[in-house]
């Protein structure tokens, strides 16, 4: 095989409770992208649709995450790809992870899959490292290994992959303004309370106790953030209004996905999640901001090839 053509999911992360832990792969929105083997040594971005991102190898993630994958195997060529950027960056909805993280799964497949999903985690929070400064993997690891994934460890990374309720499906309203990761990062208190982390605790073991369970409504008690939400949520217009008219619509949850500006919320069944994508979009309707609405399936097999 010389070439492949791969469509790489957005994520959400932190899902409220699971600060750089928990995130999820959505189904129905992502980049694609194409990759190919070349004769000459080395990793070239040839061309990117859609956004305007850099196509030097050194500055573009999917870039830096195939270098540090080419930095473990020997080989006499390199790769080329094309990027068809369908996730705008700073969007909160993992631009720079599925392209991180497409880039890493085609060149492994072109390779002949010398890596395993897990094992190319590594090298796809190389790109997550270059767009935000910390190679955080709750958005990777759903990308490439599908459904829900838990970060139990950074170090060493240690990876839990838990399967979403049937039933379950996502919702997510991104305002047409940009949040930058960096920024979002910098408003956040270094140190939390001791009740903080008791009550984040809780939450995030009744998550992932609701999702093993199918407890759809132990799920919806668990989606609460006791100590980035209140404020990230500064710089999110209408942030209060959003996630009211989310619950108000039959939401299980609502929260900030990723670092922002995008607003998810978890539901059961694709007609609430529908009706609760509506509810949203009637609250930027009437400021006047820019949107988009996802209503998608939560995606149990991450980065697929096309």
């Amino acid at each position: 095989m010389k070439e492949i053509k791969l469509f790489a999911p957005a994520t959400i992360a932190n899902v409220s409770c699971g600060f750089d832990v928990l995130g999820l792969c959505l189904d129905n929105v992502g980049d694609e992208m194409i990759i190919r083997k070349t004769n000459d040594k080395g990793v070239k971005i040839t061309k990117i649709s859609g956004q305007n991102l850099p196509l030097e190898t050194e500055k573009n993630v999917a870039g830096v995450a195939v270098l540090a994958l080419l930095e473990k195997v020997t080989i006499d060529y390199g790769f080329e790809i094309e990027i068809s950027k369908n996730i705008k960056p700073g969007s909160g909805i993992g631009s720079s992870a599925a392209s991180s993280a497409g880039a890493v799964f085609g060149v492994n497949k072109l390779l002949g899959e010398p890596f395993s999903l897990q094992e190319l985690v590594p090298f796809a929070m190389e790109g997550e490292r270059l767009a935000s400064g910390t190679a955080h993997a709750d958005n990777v690891a759903p990308a490439l290994l599908g459904s829900f994934t838990l970060i139990r460890s950074y170090n060493p990374l240690d990876i839990v992959k838990i399967d979403a309720p049937k039933e379950l499906y996502a919702t997510v309203v991104h305002p047409q303004i940009e949040v930058k990761t960096s920024d979002a990062r910098s408003v956040l208190k270094q140190t939390v309370s001791l009740q903080q982390t008791v009550t984040q605790l809780g939450n995030l073991g009744g998550l992932i106790s609701g999702l093993y369970t199918e407890d759809y409504e132990l799920i919806g008690r668990s989606l609460h953030d006791e100590i980035v939400e209140p404020y990230r949520s500064i710089l999110i217009p209408e942030f209060e209004n959003a996630k009211k008219a989310a619950l108000e619509a039959g939401a299980l949850g609502s929260g900030i996905s990723g670092s922002g500006p995008s607003i998810f919320a978890l539901s059961k069944g694709k007609e609430t999640a529908e009706k609760v994508g509506r509810a949203m979009a009637l609250v930027y309707k009437n400021i006047e901001i820019d949107f988009d609405v996802h209503v998608s399936k939560v995606n149990a097999n991450g980065i697929k090839v096309l």
